[in-house]
């Protein structure tokens, strides 16, 4: 499969927060963004950057999935599905929380991917924060499949 890679320095969550704007109009429906990075790495500051900035409102509240497993947002463009899969304890158990109907109809964006196992898609945009001082991250992306080429737009 066809992928793409680019790192980028992040040196605060205000950098963050504009990756996650120019990820935004990447999105279509079926996309899946896997998540990865230690606890603490950004992951989930990243998600609510992302859904405020597809929501077009930056005082949207966007509470953390890591209880209720998956919180869902019916945005202009498109259905975003945010999973916190840290809890699973088998890949399986996805399925009741919507996996087929949001491959199907939304976008998932997913914390703790790994945890999906055989249900992982191919395609898909891996993004893993690493921390790289108090407030810096480096940025990992790789695309794959469709999302290769979309990568691109994400340096600017």
């Amino acid at each position: 499969m066809t992928a793409a890679t680019l790192s980028l320095d992040l040196p605060d969550e205000a950098a963050t927060a504009a990756l996650a704007a120019r990820l935004g109009p990447l999105l279509r429906r079926g996309d899946m963004v896997a998540l990865r990075g230690d606890l603490g790495a950004g992951k989930t500051a990243f998600s609510r950057a992302l859904v405020r900035a597809l929501s077009g409102d930056p005082a949207e509240e966007v509470p953390s999935p890591t209880f209720t497993l998956v919180q869902t947002y019916d945005l202009p463009d498109l259905s975003l599905w945010h999973f916190d899969l840290y809890r699973l304890t088998a890949p399986e158990e996805v399925l009741e929380l919507g996996w087929e109907e949001v491959r199907a109809e939304g976008c998932a964006l997913v914390e703790w991917p790994d945890r999906l196992g055989a249900w992982l898609p191919a395609e898909r945009l891996d993004l893993t924060l690493r921390i790289a001082g108090p407030t810096a991250r480096v940025a990992e992306i790789s695309g794959y499949g469709s999302w290769a080429p979309r990568v691109s737009a994400l340096a600017r």
